[in-house]
Order: C-alpha cells, then sequence, then structure tokens
C-alpha cells in the first residue's frame, strides 16, 4: 500500500483507510478502541500529519488510557458504550430532543 504512512495525506487518504479496516475485518482480526477512535476522527486529521503537536497527542493518549484503567483490560458493551458517548459528546452541532431536567442557577433574561 503506498502513500499511507508518511507526513502528507494522501487525496485518497478515506479511500485507504477505509480498505484497510474492510481487510481487518476480513480477516478476522479484533481492532482496538484505538483504531475505531481515529477511524472515526479521520476528518480532523491536519493536511500535513506531522503538524500534530505533542500535547495532542498526549490528550489522545490520556484519554485512552482512562478508559483502559476504568474498564481494567475488559472489552465488553459497557466500555463501548462508553466509547460511543465520548464520541457523542465531541459533536458540537447535535440539538437534543429532551430538555435537561437539572435546573440552571444562571438568571434567566425575562
Amino acid at each position: 500500500m503506498k502513500n499511507f504512512l508518511g507526513t502528507t495525506k494522501s487525496p485518497n487518504y478515506k479511500i485507504l483507510v477505509n480498505e484497510l479496516i474492510e481487510s481487518c475485518k476480513n480477516l478476522g482480526c479484533n481492532m482496538s478502541v484505538k483504531v475505531h477512535f481515529l477511524h472515526s476522527h479521520i476528518d480532523y486529521f491536519p493536511e500535513n500529519l506531522g503538524a500534530v503537536s505533542e500535547e495532542q497527542g498526549e490528550r489522545f493518549h490520556q484519554d485512552i488510557k482512562t478508559m483502559e484503567t476504568r474498564y481494567q483490560g475488559r472489552w465488553d458493551v459497557h466500555m463501548m458504550a462508553d466509547y460511543c458517548w465520548c464520541l457523542k459528546r465531541d459533536c458540537i452541532d447535535v440539538i437534543h430532543a429532551r430538555m435537561s431536567k437539572k435546573r440552571n442557577f444562571t438568571p434567566d433574561s425575562d
């Protein structure tokens, strides 16, 4: 496979990543949560992959480490639900169907 590992994003990077994931599924490989996380955030990769700061990479590893510690190496439904909720919280433009029943402590503007 060409253009996959490097510091510059290939024009067809989405196709390459999808083919990689599909090949893993066909081989019966269990993909780690890190691969799923990276795949779900593929649009956020910078044009120059080498330009990602160490701080951003460290934050990712800290988040994954917290999740791995919380579930103590068990890969079950609860861990995947937590992971999915983590992804859902990252979506800023989501409109929720119900209002929160928690009290708002900021004064209402009448």
